[in-house]
């Protein structure tokens, strides 16, 4: 199979901690044709959807480090692909977020040609972190707005602490714990993150949410899920004098074992994100509250695979071949 990456620059990875780069190196131990491209690589021609890409398929079993550095090397021959991606069998969709609309709307109109995961529309609907208010029965009570007097009435009438959350941004940052406890800073910073000296409806709506206090001493949650059915799942605590959770502010990780209550929230969510054509996600819960949906990029599988002795990635490599031979089937049935 040709199975192409849209991801950040190899240099600024990590491979042993990256999880696009476990998918990168089972896809070339299989003997695939892996393809590496950016965002800004996209470009139309003669109203076909066309890339340029690097083939980065190298030889098989070196080490992770090994193959990183390799496939970094394919990189310096300056030999790209050109190659309409109606081409491809799979494409990654990887670039960390935010994400990159443009290439997102130049994907969409091929997206019924070439197995994608995840999905476009599927993306851009559930990169947000709006995207659980789909499901209001297991997510923390939860508001929104861009006017700062009622958002700190908001906080004002719960009378506890709350959580601040910008609406596009990831690995928790900009994410803050406020209370009513510090009146004085309080408003001045709910005028910062709205942006208060702008006009109204230029302003930067942010999302209030229950402060859940389990996140101190059991930290969070990530279920990486796969066709909406469980694939690993992982607990992160936050270190000494932090309460945010994610491995990016410093929180270490441990093993997990699913609960009935976190098996439930996914039963909740399945059938939603397969409508979506999200089919490799990672979702974040606190206590028995789901607090976040990652669609872009998900990660935790190196992780996941050290505290638990697995390989995730060849389940969701198995997955991709599995969906392309049924699409190519289906192709062949309607000639």
């Amino acid at each position: 199979m040709k199975i192409a990456f849209m991801m950040d620059r190899l240099e600024d990875i990590d491979p042993v901690w990256e999880t696009t780069s476990h998918l990168m190196y089972e896809s070339n131990q299989r003997g695939h044709t892996v393809y590496f491209l950016e965002p800004h690589d996209i470009y139309i021609r003669k109203n076909k959807v066309m890339a340029r890409m690097y083939d980065i398929s190298v030889d098989s079993d070196q080490t992770m480090k090994q193959y990183w550095r390799t496939a970094i090397r394919c990189l310096k021959k300056e030999e790209k692909t050109f190659e309409s991606l109606s081409e491809l069998d799979a494409l990654f969709l990887r670039k960390d977020p935010p994400l990159q609309y443009q290439a997102m709307e130049f994907l969409t109109p091929f997206s019924d040609q070439v197995f994608m995961l995840n999905n476009t529309i599927g993306q851009m609907q559930g990169n947000g972190k709006l995207y659980t208010l789909n499901f209001p029965e297991i997510i923390p009570v939860t508001h929104v707005s861009r006017d700062p007097v009622r958002l700190k009435k908001i906080i004002d009438d719960f009378g506890g602490a709350m959580v601040v959350k910008p609406l596009q941004r990831f690995g928790g940052e900009g994410v803050i714990k406020v209370s009513t406890k510090d009146q004085e800073n309080l408003l001045s910073l709910i005028n910062y993150y709205v942006r208060a000296y702008k006009p109204y409806h230029l302003r930067e709506p942010i999302m209030v949410q229950e402060y859940l206090d389990e996140v101190r001493k059991e930290g969070d949650i990530r279920i990486l899920l796969l066709n909406g059915k469980i694939l690993g799942a992982m607990q992160r605590k936050p270190v000494e004098g932090e309460f945010r959770a994610n491995v990016h502010a410093g929180a270490r990780v441990f093993k997990h074992k699913i609960t009935r209550a976190e098996k439930n929230i996914c039963r909740v969510i399945r059938k939603r994100l397969k409508a979506d054509g999200l089919f490799f996600v990672g979702i974040d819960i606190i206590g028995d509250k789901l607090v976040e949906i990652n669609c872009v990029s998900p990660g935790g599988v190196p992780r996941i695979n050290k505290l638990n002795g697995v390989k995730l990635e060849k389940n969701i490599i198995d997955f991709v071949e599995k969906r392309v031979a049924e699409m190519k089937k289906g192709a062949r049935a309607n000639d």
